[in-house]
């Protein structure tokens, strides 16, 4: 973690950050419309109506993970931030422009489950964020952005794991072209990308940031 106060530039952009990210997480459940049946109908329709649902619960929770998945690798790299680079506006509010459409990406995808275009536009829009994500995570966790004492091992983790993040959308994307039915089950290999990028880490000596590689395969 950073030792000292971060610049108030850089605390701006984190809670500006922040913001979009919470907006766009609670949008998701407001693309879901609740039901609206006659009065005093039987209970069995209100089931009926509750499973024609199902479809738009599945995109919200998939997303709620994902957009979820994309904050706390924001949050893990600029806590170990501590002065403010202007190169890194334009590319996090990329990331934000995109995490800002997934709600819209999500109904389309929900309403239209199982069909190529909509399956396909939904991961490559991860994809997109995902590569802006691993720039904007990057350039956080290099000089001048990065606290001089921040660990190595935290800094190739947050770059590792987002990393993770890129290769599963990468492969949501190929799922989503070639069985589009499946495609969201591409998202599941993310954990799996994650865990097999930060089970060794190449870690330079604790508390020195200046030319760290990352023997990453």
């Amino acid at each position: 973690m950073a030792s000292a106060a971060t610049d108030h530039p850089l605390e701006r952009l984190v809670f500006f950050s922040d913001a979009v990210f919470a907006i766009a997480i609670t949008l998701l459940v407001i693309e879901i419309h609740p039901p609206h049946l006659p009065h005093r109908v039987p209970d069995s329709a209100h089931w009926q109506a509750l499973a024609q649902l199902i479809p738009s619960f599945v995109g919200y929770f998939i997303s709620f993970a994902v957009i979820g998945l994309f904050w706390m690798g924001h949050h893990r790299a600029f806590a170990l931030a501590r002065r403010y680079d202007p190169r890194i506006l334009k590319w996090n509010m990329g990331l934000l422009a995109l995490i800002a459409f997934m709600p819209f990406v999500t109904a389309y995808f929900s309403a239209n489950l199982g069909e190529r275009v909509p399956t396909v536009m939904y991961s490559v829009t991860l994809l997109l964020a995902a590569m802006l994500n691993l720039k904007v995570n990057r350039t956080a966790t290099s000089p001048p952005i990065v606290d001089e004492e921040a660990p190595a091992d935290q800094i190739i983790f947050v770059r590792r794991r987002s990393l993770g993040v890129l290769l599963g959308a990468v492969t949501a994307v190929a799922t989503s072209i070639f069985m589009p039915e499946f495609g969201q089950l591409g998202l599941v290999s993310i954990p799996i990308w994650q865990r097999l990028l930060t089970r060794r880490n190449t870690v330079a000596p604790a508390g020195k940031t200046g030319g760290l590689t990352e023997g990453v395969a």
